[in-house]
C-alpha cells in the first residue's frame, strides 16, 4: 500500500488549553491518498476491482477528506488511536464519548464536551469512507474510481414524511445514482401503503424521471408509504474501496514513519475502530471480509466497537451500492448475521481483534438485533465468540436520549407518537471503552455479555408485550413490527452484483426483552433511569399520524412514559404501574436510590466513578422535568 497525507490545516485545539494530564491537543485536516494492490489476494473481493484504471504502477488510486485530534506532546498521550468511521460523512466519536452535539469541525468548548477521550489521552481521526456523501457542510467523503462502461440495475428506498412531488434517487441528502435514461422503459416503481402492506406497482404514466438523479409522482408520494424504485445506472463508484481507505488510514498513522509525513509516527501502540449505526454495519462487514488486515499481512485494529448495528451489513461492497441505504428489505439484512458465520474468516485466520458490539432496544425492535446472539432458525441462543463481548443497553433507544426529549428526529424530521426516550446511555459507552482497552491492553477480561437469551426467557417476541403497553394511559403500540425477511438477490450476489426485484422468503425469527412490572427492560445493562425508574422507557415508538403509516414503528427513536405522580392519579387513569409518589419519599430519595443504583453500575464495570455525579445531576433534572409535564 503506498499513503500519504496533504494537510491544509494544522491549528491548536481551544488556543492550548490542556485537557487534565494529557495537556493540550492540536488538530490537523487535509487529504489522504491511497494507492492499492489490486491483484493482493484480500482487494480480489471489491468489487469491480478489475475494471477500473490503474496507474503506471499497476495500482488503484483514491483519496478521502481526513481529520485528526492528537496530543501536542505525544509524551502525554494514552499512545491509543481511537478511528471513528463517519456516520454518512459525519463524526460522531465526540458526541458519543464526550455527551456533546455532533459538529462538522469542533473549535470550542462546548464541542468538546466533557472532554472525556482528550483527557484519556486518546489520538482521535476520521477519514471519509462514502463516495455518495456531498461536499458541503463540512461531511467527510470519499473520491474512488469509476467502473467505466459497466452498467446495472440498483433499488433506491423512498419513505417521505410530508406529501411531495418528487424526491431525490438516494437517501436523505446522498448523492444519487443516476439513471441512463430518463424514459427507460424497463424501470419500476412500486408502493407499499404500509411495512405489512403488499408491493404494488405503479403506472409508468403515473410517474417520471423529472432528471438523473430524481423521481416526480403525479399527485405526489404519499407521506408513511414505502417506495421502491428500481432502474438502471452505469459507471458505479467502486465502494468496495471505503475499507481500505479505513484501514490504510489507521495502519499509516500506526506505523508510517516521520519521513513519510506521518504525524502521529512512533506515538501509537494501539488502535481502536469504533462505527455508530450505519459504520456501524460497515465495520461488522469489514471484520465479515477480514479487511481488517493489511497487504502486509499486519492486523491493523487491536479492538473494535460496532455499535448500534444489530444483525445487518448494508450495500459496501456492491456494484452500484448506496452505502447510505437504511432499508430493512435489502443487501444488507443478508446472512451471515450471527458470530460464528460473520466473524467466520477471523477464525481461520487465527489473529482476531477484541470486539465489543453495544446495541440498544431499538435495533432490537426493528427486529434483527437478537440474530447476533441466535442461531439462524431463531429458536435457540448463539453465544458470542471468546473473542467478543455482546450488550444490549436495555430501555434505549438508538441515540442517547435528550433531556427534555426531542420532538422529531433531527437526522430525518420524522415525528413520534409519543415522546422520544431520554435515557443516556453515553455513561455506559464510556465504560465500554475503557472495558475494552484493558482487555486488549492488560488481558483483563470484560464484563460478561448481557442480552436477551432463550434459555432464560428473557428473549420473547415483540407481540407478546402488546397486552402490557395497551393497557397504560394514552399508550400505542405498534399495529406492526417488521423483521428482515430471507431474500435471493441472484446468483451474482457474492460478487457483488444483485438482481432486482430480490425473490422474498419467510421472515427470520427475531426477539426482545422481556419486562418487569413497570414495562421496563429485563435483560442487558440497565442504566440508572430503568434501575430506579421515573417512566417507562421503549425502544419503539410508532410514527407519527400526520406523517402517515401511524401502524408501523418509526425509525430508531424510542419513548418514555411517565409514572403517575400520585396513587389518586394512577387510579383515575386506571395505570397498572405504581406512582412516583408510592415509590420515593421525596426527591432526595429518589437520587440516593440513584446513587445506590449507579454504586452498583460501578462495581460492575458497565459505568465509571467519574461520571456518578453527571448521572446523580442528570437524574434531579429528569425528576424536575417529569413533575413539570
Amino acid at each position: 500500500m503506498e499513503t500519504r497525507l496533504d494537510i491544509h490545516v494544522r491549528t491548536a485545539v481551544l488556543d492550548g488549553k490542556p485537557f487534565s494530564d494529557a495537556g493540550a491537543y492540536e488538530k490537523i485536516a487535509g487529504t489522504m491518498h491511497f494507492a492499492i494492490d489490486p491483484d493482493h489476494p484480500l482487494h480480489r473481493q471489491i468489487t469491480d476491482i478489475d475494471a477500473v484504471q490503474k496507474n503506471l504502477n499497476g495500482r488503484v488510486e483514491f483519496s478521502a477528506d481526513f481529520h485528526l485530534l492528537k496530543p501536542a506532546d505525544a509524551r502525554k498521550g494514552n499512545g491509543r488511536l481511537l478511528l471513528d468511521v463517519p456516520n454518512r460523512g459525519r463524526k460522531v466519536a465526540l458526541g458519543m464519548f464526550n455527551s456533546t452535539q455532533r459538529v462538522p469541525d469542533p473549535k470550542t468548548p462546548a464541542d468538546f464536551g466533557n472532554g472525556f477521550l482528550m483527557r484519556q489521552g486518546y489520538t482521535v481521526a476520521w477519514i471519509g469512507w462514502q463516495p455518495d456523501v456531498p461536499r458541503v457542510d463540512g461531511l467527510m467523503a470519499l473520491d474512488v474510481p469509476r467502473a467505466i462502461g459497466v452498467t446495472g440495475f440498483i433499488r433506491c428506498e423512498l419513505r417521505p414524511n410530508t406529501r411531495v412531488d418528487t424526491l431525490p434517487l438516494a437517501d436523505r441528502y446522498h448523492v444519487p445514482n443516476a439513471t441512463v435514461d430518463l424514459d427507460d422503459p424497463h424501470a419500476r416503481l412500486t408502493v407499499r401503503e404500509h411495512a405489512g402492506a403488499a408491493a404494488v406497482e405503479v403506472p409508468r404514466t403515473a410517474w417520471r424521471f423529472s432528471d438523473p438523479g430524481h423521481i416526480t409522482l403525479i399527485g405526489g408520494f404519499k407521506p408513511g408509504s414505502i417506495y421502491h424504485a428500481v432502474y438502471r445506472s452505469a459507471n458505479p463508484q467502486l465502494v468496495g474501496l471505503g475499507f481500505l481507505a479505513v484501514r490504510d488510514t489507521a495502519a499509516w498513522l500506526r506505523w508510517g514513519s516521520a519521513a513519510s509525513g506521518n504525524p502521529c509516527a512512533d506515538a501509537l501502540q494501539r488502535a481502536y475502530l469504533f462505527g455508530v449505526s450505519q459504520s456501524g454495519r460497515f465495520l461488522r462487514q469489514m471484520l465479515f471480509l477480514g479487511l481488517d488486515e493489511d497487504e502486509q499481512g499486519r492486523i491493523v485494529f487491536d479492538g473494535v466497537m460496532p455499535h448500534v448495528a444489530g444483525g445487518r451489513r448494508g450495500e459496501f461492497n456492491l456494484r452500484l451500492g448506496q452505502p447510505s441505504l437504511n432499508a430493512i428489505e435489502s443487501v444488507g439484512s443478508l446472512p451471515p448475521h450471527n458470530d460464528e458465520g460473520v466473524f467466520k474468516r477471523l477464525r481461520q485466520r487465527g489473529r482476531v481483534p477484541r470486539i465489543l458490539a453495544t446495541n440498544t432496544a431499538a435495533e432490537y425492535w426493528r427486529g434483527d438485533g437478537s440474530l447476533i446472539h441466535t442461531d439462524s432458525d431463531g429458536r435457540s441462543d448463539a453465544e458470542p465468540a471468546d473473542f467478543v463481548r455482546t450488550y444490549l443497553f436495555a430501555g434505549t433507544q438508538h441515540t442517547p436520549g435528550a433531556l427534555p426529549p426531542l420532538s422529531a428526529d433531527p437526522n430525518t424530521g420524522s415525528r413520534g407518537y409519543h415522546r422520544f426516550n431520554v435515557v443516556d446511555y453515553a455513561p455506559l459507552l464510556r465504560a465500554a471503552l475503557v472495558n475494552l482497552d484493558r482487555w486488549v491492553s492488560d488481558s483483563v477480561e470484560p464484563p460478561p455479555s448481557a442480552f436477551p437469551r432463550i434459555a432464560e426467557g428473557t428473549a420473547v417476541e415483540a407481540e407478546s408485550l402488546g397486552a402490557f403497553f395497551r393497557a397504560l394511559p394514552a399508550m400505542r403500540f405498534p399495529d406492526r413490527v417488521e423483521r428482515p425477511v430471507r431474500l435471493d438477490f441472484g446468483p451474482d450476489i457474492d460478487r457483488g452484483i444483485a438482481a432486482y426485484p430480490p425473490a422474498p422468503g419467510a421472515p427470520y425469527r427475531s426477539y426482545v426483552s422481556s419486562i418487569d412490572a413497570d414495562g421496563n427492560e429485563l435483560a442487558g445493562i440497565r442504566p440508572p433511569e430503568l434501575a430506579a425508574p421515573l417512566s417507562t422507557y421503549t425502544g419503539w415508538n410508532p410514527r407519527h399520524p400526520d406523517q402517515g403509516a401511524p401502524g408501523d414503528l418509526m425509525s430508531m427513536m424510542g419513548s418514555t412514559s411517565p409514572f403517575q405522580l400520585t396513587r389518586a392519579a394512577r387510579e383515575r387513569t386506571g395505570d397498572p404501574r405504581l406512582s412516583i409518589a408510592e415509590r420515593y419519599l421525596s426527591r432526595a430519595a429518589y437520587l440516593e436510590r440513584v446513587r445506590e443504583t449507579t454504586r452498583k453500575l460501578i462495581a460492575a464495570r458497565h459505568v465509571l466513578a467519574e461520571d456518578l455525579e453527571a448521572i446523580i445531576d442528570r437524574a434531579g433534572r429528569l425528576w424536575d422535568w417529569v413533575h413539570a409535564t
